[in-house]
């Protein structure tokens, strides 16, 4: 079967509170009752002609015909999430952001500007919150259209203009506070985005480190025979990034703005935005690149 492209609604939810639920809870119990919410995101797709595209780790992705059955899939995750009691004194909630537009099928998956610009979605929420982007609200029908708000216009990959973000009030009865327009939060914390593939993931103050290489036991699992089993690993120090090469072959890294340049058993301060590439230059055809922006985000 070809990869066909057309409109499609892709919409991320990632579990949030789950690492605290395995070291309160221990490996097996923490599974199961992350299971049991993923069983809760996985009706709620099914509910509106949805299908789950694939589960990794603790976040579901799924794919919807038009952008109102993901948004109201996406309210009613989080009603149930909301309502579930606590785990061994842990409440769990789920960050959901979705988006409507053209994406690449093939294979059951799906590819492109809207998976991209989903991720970036999910990965901007919050605990308990629902973001998407302005112009998948102009294509939701003038009802639920009703229950969004802009909030900010941000950056996103692969694009040339800002893209406008939006709220959905998922919760008819909260207070609203609007954003005045270049708001700045009193308190703000930065944050790593590291994009690899359609995925995205946020180091923050609530994960210290991840790790990257061939191995699949990796947080990032990469595919060239260039990497090692364990490449490296990025660390949280205070309010810093570091980027700490562990492989044979070094790693390659471009800070934007600057030439690309080589860490072998060394490290390097992670700063604006730019990539690494594992065992030859970025610039190599068929390499398996990881992206990263630091931000400044309001503190949870």
């Amino acid at each position: 079967m070809t990869a066909t492209d057309r409109p499609v609604a892709i919409l991320f939810a990632d579990v949030s509170g789950s690492t605290t639920l395995y070291e309160r809870l221990g490996d097996r119990e923490a599974l199961r009752t992350v299971e049991s919410v993923l069983d809760i995101l996985r009706r709620h797709v099914a509910a509106y002609r949805g299908r789950v595209v694939k589960t990794i780790g603790d976040e579901v992705m799924a794919a919807f015909p038009d952008a109102d059955g993901a948004m109201q899939a996406a309210s009613d995750m989080q009603t149930s999430v909301a309502s579930l009691p606590a785990f061994g004194e842990v409440r769990l909630a789920i960050r959901v952001g979705f988006h409507f537009g053209a994406a690449l099928e093939d294979k059951a998956d799906f590819f492109g500007d809207a998976v991209n610009t989903a991720a970036r979605m999910a990965a901007l929420a919050k605990a308990g919150q629902i973001i998407t982007t302005a112009a998948t609200v102009a294509a939701l029908s003038p009802l639920l259209r009703q229950g969004t708000r802009e909030v900010a216009a941000i950056a996103v990959k692969g694009k040339q203009d800002t893209v406008p973000v939006c709220e959905v009030l998922w919760q008819p009865d909260a207070e609203v506070t609007m954003l005045a327009p270049n708001h700045v939060a009193a308190a703000t914390e930065p944050v790593l985005l590291l994009t690899h593939g359609a995925r995205t993931l946020i180091l923050d103050a609530t994960m210290h480190a991840v790790q990257i290489g061939r191995d699949a036991s990796n947080t990032f699992a990469i595919s060239d025979r260039m990497a090692s089993r364990l490449h490296g690993r990025i660390e949280r120090r205070g309010d810093k990034f570091y980027y700490v090469d562990l492989s044979t072959n070094g790693t390659y890294l471009t800070l934007q703005g600057d030439a690309e340049t080589v860490l072998r058993r060394d490290q390097a301060m992670l700063r604006g935005s730019g990539t690494l590439a594992f065992g030859h230059p970025a610039s190599d055809p068929g390499g398996d690149l990881l992206t990263f922006v630091v931000e400044d985000r309001p503190k949870r």
